[in-house]
């Protein structure tokens, strides 16, 4: 079985950024915000790396240029996460194993907490591990739905949670691993039947459950991980945090 991999999603404009450089490569303490991710993927035991772009995908391309075993996919329309992620699958032809799937603008994400969801993911035989965190300041999270002896049942975005599931303050940090195949199997499935039309990721994860497939929910990241750079204010605040 091949080392686990990872895809990166990195093809967004980032148009709260107030600029027109792709999100990713707004700089904290002198680095790229995409390479921090990279360096915790790695650590974390990943071999191949894929960098899904889109946005001005020839700058990523070219900041990119010195890190070895980089692979890209591009994304030519943004639709969603799913759809994101599904422009990895040539890429990840002959990778056989678990794959993380994570934010490119999540700087503070360690190694720590992904090497956890991989080794759950792996020991447990999971089709797919989402990494969760608790926070009260859970606004525009996406909520983690349990039932009432605390199983996973699914993932629900804000947009489309109901006055309950907006209580929860269990939040999708948005790291996964998956195991391959599975994967791509389920974002076959997925369908844009939300308020945003877009093709969510997060759908993947009822889907297994559907097919019979072992699905988790592990709260092993600090919520500070979490921490998605989508303004300038947030990106201020990562930077204070990684120069601290």
């Amino acid at each position: 079985m091949s080392a686990p991999a990872a895809v990166i999603l990195a093809a967004g404009q980032g148009k709260r950024m107030k600029s027109d450089l792709p999100k990713v490569l707004h700089i904290a303490c002198g680095r790229p915000l995409v390479a921090y991710v990279i360096d915790a993927a790695r650590a974390a035991g990943a071999g191949k790396i894929v960098l899904v772009v889109g946005h001005k995908q020839e700058l990523v391309r070219e900041a990119m240029a010195d890190q070895q075993g980089i692979a890209f996919a591009v994304q030519e329309q943004q639709l969603g996460t799913g759809d994101a992620v599904k422009a990895s699958r040539d890429a990840l032809a002959d990778h056989d194993g678990a794959v993380l799937v994570l934010a490119g603008d999540m700087p503070l994400v360690t190694s720590r907490s992904l090497g956890r969801l991989l080794e759950l993911q792996q020991r447990e035989k999971a089709a797919c591990v989402v990494g969760t965190a608790r926070t009260e300041q859970n606004k525009g999270l996406g909520r983690i739905v349990r039932d009432s002896d605390g199983v996973f049942q699914r993932i629900v975005e804000e947009a489309d949670a109901s006055p309950q599931e907006k209580a929860i303050t269990e939040i999708n940090t948005g790291c996964y691993a998956f195991e391959t195949s599975d994967l791509f199997a389920a974002l076959d499935e997925i369908k844009p039947e939300n308020d945003q039309t877009e093709y969510y990721l997060t759908d993947c994860a009822e889907i297994l459950l559907r097919r019979g497939k072992r699905v988790l929910a592990e709260c092993c990241f600090d919520v500070q991980e979490a921490i998605g750079v989508n303004t300038r204010e947030q990106l201020a605040e990562v930077e204070r945090i990684l120069g601290s």
